[in-house]
């Protein structure tokens, strides 16, 4: 690939890392606009995006936690079968066609979801008791979703908890953030199973961006709220790319 489009990838994306990290997310839906929008092949796609994911969500991860933030209850129901559900997707390569559909969807979902959430603005509080059962159903169906696509599953999971009222806002990011970790790890883990490949070398350019940008981002959304006008923007790159990858 172009050094030059290498750059501006990984510029991109360690914005992308910042802000999404912010809200306890690991990146990958702005990470896949990104490379969609560069044009790179539907094959990579998967494999680089769960990389850069778990960078970030582990980061995010350990700032929400150190910060107060997470709750066992809220997380294991959720995790215990999403984890190998998204092993059984990752296992999982769709046709080309059919993959560029199904994530530009994920995209115009994920951007319609952060559009919503700038405009939820203040924090939300919890109001009603986790209900395990729903919770273990929606984990395996968000698992399978995040091994085929590579999403890692928060930008699903994050409106789920606020919307039900199950989870406060920064709860929500405290949760959202270890379940794409283990999302993301599983679905690698199946990849590399099913096709042994090494991921390739631009990744090594991307990483240390994401890296910076998710502590940066990650330290920031741990303490104080996310400007809804960056999310807006955001969501409007996610559609362009959304849209992109569905009608191209």
């Amino acid at each position: 690939m172009d050094q030059s489009v290498v750059v501006l990838l990984a510029s991109g994306m360690l914005v992308a890392a910042f802000l999404y990290a912010s809200v306890g997310h690991g990146g990958a839906s702005a990470y896949i606009a990104a490379m969609a929008i560069a044009g790179i092949a539907p094959a990579e796609m998967r494999t680089v995006a769960l990389l850069l994911n778990v960078l970030v969500s582990a980061i995010a991860a350990f700032k929400f936690h150190r910060a107060g933030h997470f709750r066992w209850p809220l997380f294991w129901p959720f995790a215990v079968v999403s984890i190998p559900a998204a092993y059984l997707g990752g296992a999982i390569t769709l046709p080309g066609a059919a993959y560029k559909v199904l994530v530009g969807l994920v995209l115009l979902y994920a951007g319609w979801q952060l559009w919503w959430s700038a405009r939820a603005g203040a924090e939300l509080r919890p109001a009603r008791r986790l209900p395990v059962p729903l919770a273990m159903a929606i984990g395996a169906g968000l698992g399978v979703l995040s091994g085929l696509t590579g999403v890692g599953g928060g930008i699903f999971l994050s409106p789920i908890l606020l919307l039900s009222g199950w989870a406060a806002t920064k709860q929500t990011s405290a949760i959202a953030a270890p379940f794409i970790l283990v999302n993301s790890l599983a679905a690698l883990a199946a990849g590399f199973v099913s096709h042994p490949a090494l991921p390739p070398d631009y990744v090594w350019i991307l990483m240390p961006a994401v890296l910076v940008g998710g502590w940066a981002g990650a330290e920031y959304g741990s303490r104080r709220f996310a400007n809804p006008i960056i999310r807006r923007l955001l969501a409007a790159v996610l559609a362009l790319a959304g849209g992109k990858m569905v009608l191209v």
